[in-house]
């Protein structure tokens, strides 16, 4: 199979120019082959910068490496110097996770985590120390553009770290949900209480007028900021109470779900168009710096549409004036397990993209769980729904796994508790073929392509591609080798790597597959073939992607175009030549699959 893979690859050089070799600005962003990584569990390039310039235990410094919760080292020169591993592995963007400066450790006593992650700001407009310095993105940024690949930025509009606390609660300790209709902002602390904020009309009237008349922040909780922290946030206007929600944790329902604290921490009032104008002075700052070449935004649908609604135009202008001309926006959506709830956010929110949970979906489904493979027909029937049509479908970033919602791996092994080593590793790779030949911009998770399983999600998805100290990941069974997180794991010549590197490749050196339509052509009522045809968008020519999700080999005819008579092996295996005029029998083994491009009739 790599050996046709690499021998198609090579022929395609007189078919099309190689995104990879075009001007990267003018690539679109279904051109892409994001790799997204958390940089403290990526790469140690500079042990000096391991506690964040900080003194004193892990609760003051947040460094622990034997503690999943804590940060590990990563750093933005490790990741500079992996740049020939995330390149080799075909990937040409990066998607880096959140890189601010951040709270080192926040939670309550006994239950204190650290800001690894980068989810946690006080302050917007630097590099945590952690990772390194702003000096340092910019190289980062620089030696990318120089190879052809592009940047893009993991942002929080939603949140800043939890600074602010609440009398009536007690630091560190959850405070409930308290309503709009039941703590009303022209009360003090509940119906009952004194009259506050005269003639103030809502957070609906979304004028700097009438947010004017929002002086006093205590109609639902008392929030104090500890003196300790009274300066902390950066910008200084974020060190305010007035710019916050203040109305306790969200229950991620209802209106809650906008207007409540995200697991305790301070939820910004983005409907304030002060907070609008520093939000956007804020990320606009990164692009005109640096020059990155998109946002993937967290925590999107807890932020009320009308500020994506002015943050997105800006931003996209912002980057048109430095020369971006594909900056590629994309919110992250969770529970968006169908098309229906996540196009809704392109059309209300006026969201370019959105990350593709109800793909990851699909294909757990359909490859983990071995269900129907109508299941991903369905999926691909709801692309109309988005607010461009098929246009937006084709630049949602799709993925199988991430930090948040655990890894494939696992996923397959769950579903499939008794299958051996080797079914396990044909599953996952089928995943990816999936990903790397179906419409979307795919999204590889990094250590996905090393086998990395995990235990489950969050904390548990997100173990380190360098030697681990932590106990819970080093005894994880990877998939494909017999190396463990103990060692470092950027090892190419690891069956994932190459498959993924093979058809990256495949990918973006073929137009159909980046560009191209995607009409389902067959599909059934259980485990077996799943077969689309993609078409080159400037001479049409059929390319034909079929997948076998069963455990057994399968040999069934696929319709295809009447003047596609003649096909090319690009992965797998293909036909010579149709069956017969709009048929092709597709013969793959289990959990194989075939890239088969076809040529017109003479």
């Amino acid at each position: 199979m790599k050996t046709a893979l690499l021998a198609a690859v090579a022929t395609l050089a007189s078919w099309a120019v190689p995104a990879a070799a075009q001007d990267y600005r003018q690539r679109p962003p279904q051109d892409e082959v994001i790799y997204f990584v958390l940089p403290d569990r990526f790469d140690n390039g500079d042990t000096a910068n391991d506690r964040g310039g900080l003194t004193g235990d892990r609760l003051a410094t947040g460094f622990d490496p034997s503690a999943k919760g804590f940060y590990h080292g990563g750093d933005l020169k490790g990741l500079i110097r992996r740049l020939d591993y995330i390149q080799g592995l075909g990937a040409t963007a990066l998607w880096v996770g959140p890189i601010f400066k951040n709270k080192p450790v926040q939670g309550g006593k006994g239950q204190e985590s650290a800001g690894y992650h980068g989810y946690w700001i006080t302050d917007f407009t630097r590099v945590d120390p952690h990772f390194g310095t702003d000096a340092d993105f910019r190289a980062l940024v620089d030696a990318a553009h120089a190879r052809g690949m592009k940047v893009y930025m993991d942002i929080i509009a939603n949140h800043t770290a939890d600074v602010i606390q609440y009398r009536e609660c007690g630091e560190g300790r959850p405070c409930p949900y308290r309503d709009r209709a039941t703590y009303p902002y022209r009360r003090k602390g509940g119906l009952t209480g004194e009259a506050i904020n005269p003639g103030f009309l809502g957070d609906d009237v979304q004028t700097a007028g009438n947010f004017a008349r929002l002086t006093d922040p205590t109609y639902a909780y008392t929030p104090y900021v500890p003196a300790a922290e009274r300066q902390v946030k950066v910008p200084a206007w974020l060190n305010d109470p007035i710019y916050y929600h203040n109305r306790g944790d969200t229950l991620f329902r209802n209106e809650s779900s906008q207007t409540g604290d995200f697991s305790g921490l301070d939820d910004l009032m983005t409907e304030n168009p002060r907070v609008i104008a520093g939000m956007i002075d804020i990320y606009g700052g990164w692009i005109d710096r640096f020059g990155v070449d998109g946002f993937r935004i967290d925590t999107a649908k807890h932020v009320n549409p009308e500020f994506w609604r002015a943050f997105v135009p800006a931003m996209q202008a912002r980057a048109a004036a430095r020369g971006i001309p594909h900056f590629h926006i994309f919110g992250e959506v969770t529970a968006g397990m169908e098309p229906g709830y996540l196009a809704r956010w392109t059309k209300i929110a006026g969201y370019p993209a959105v990350l593709d949970f109800a793909f990851q979906n699909a294909v757990m489904q359909v490859v983990a769980e071995n269900k129907p493979t109508s299941v991903m027909a369905d999926l691909f029937e709801g692309d109309v729904l988005y607010a461009q049509g098929e246009a937006t479908a084709d630049i949602l970033p799709t993925f199988l796994g991430n930090h948040d919602q655990g890894r494939f791996a696992r996923w397959v092994r769950l579903g499939n508790p008794d299958a051996p080593d080797a079914e396990v590793l044909k599953r996952v790779a089928l995943a990816h073929a999936m990903l790397l030949t179906l419409r979307g911009v795919p999204t590889l998770y990094s250590g996905d392509e090393q086998g990395f399983a995990g235990d489950g999600n969050d904390q548990d998805a997100r173990e380190d591609l360098f030697a681990s100290r932590v106990v819970s990941y080093n005894d994880n069974r990877l998939v494909g080798t017999t190396r463990t997180t103990a060692q470092d794991n950027f090892q190419p010549d690891h069956p994932l790597y190459r498959t993924i590197a093979s058809l990256a490749r495949l990918r973006t050196a073929t137009p159909a597959l980046t560009r191209g339509r995607q009409v389902t052509r067959q599909r059934g009522d259980g485990p077996g073939l799943f077969a689309v045809s993609r078409f080159d968008p400037t001479d049409g020519r059929e390319v034909v992607i079929a997948f076998n999700t069963a455990a057994t080999p399968i040999t069934q005819a696929v319709q295809v175009e009447a003047k596609s008579e003649r096909f090319t092996t690009l992965a797998g295996t293909c036909p010579a030549t149709a069956a017969a005029p709009g048929s092709l029998t597709m013969t793959l083994p289990a959990f194989g699959y075939a890239v088969c491009s076809a040529s017109p009739s003479r």
